[in-house]
């Protein structure tokens, strides 16, 4: 299928690559299918990429890349919710924001995706260990002239 985008034109991905969040993002509830770009085979930051809307397109990142210890407990309801059978078939990405020369990660609203069914959900996480704007790394620093 084709996929309008303002960023990169019209890109080609295959039907089964689409992925709907039926309750659409957070701030967005009517965008309900996505897909993810990747940039290249070793990136660790994607683009979640709307089907419905060429300029909406997000940075996200798998937040165990900056936080090993990170995780988002999935309740069984949620699970149904996603046709989830097993932990294993979720990936869980994060979205990343640029704040002047910090990038920081929503660790407090994860995007759960079943990879087999292609289903999303953004959870909000009570625990507050995590925020929306959790540091994951400094970008773009100018070297200190001597």
């Amino acid at each position: 299928m084709d996929v309008r985008t303002t960023r990169f034109g019209v890109i080609e991905i295959a039907e089964d690559r689409a992925i709907t969040f039926p309750k659409g993002v957070l701030g967005f509830p009517g965008m309900t299918r996505w897909c993810l770009l990747q940039p290249g085979d070793d990136a660790c930051f994607f683009w979640l990429q709307s089907l419905d809307e060429p300029s909406l397109a997000f940075v996200v990142t798998d937040p165990t890349l900056f936080e090993p210890e990170y995780s988002a407990p999935i309740r069984p309801e949620q699970m149904e919710g996603l046709g989830l059978e097993q932990l294993e078939d979720a990936q869980v990405f994060v979205i990343v924001n640029k704040i002047e020369q910090q990038l920081t990660g929503n660790l407090q609203g994860p995007l759960v995706i079943n990879t087999l069914g292609k289903i999303g959900e953004q959870m909000v996480l009570a625990e507050k260990r995590w925020t929306t704007r959790h540091p994951l790394m400094k970008v773009g620093a100018k070297a200190a002239s001597a």
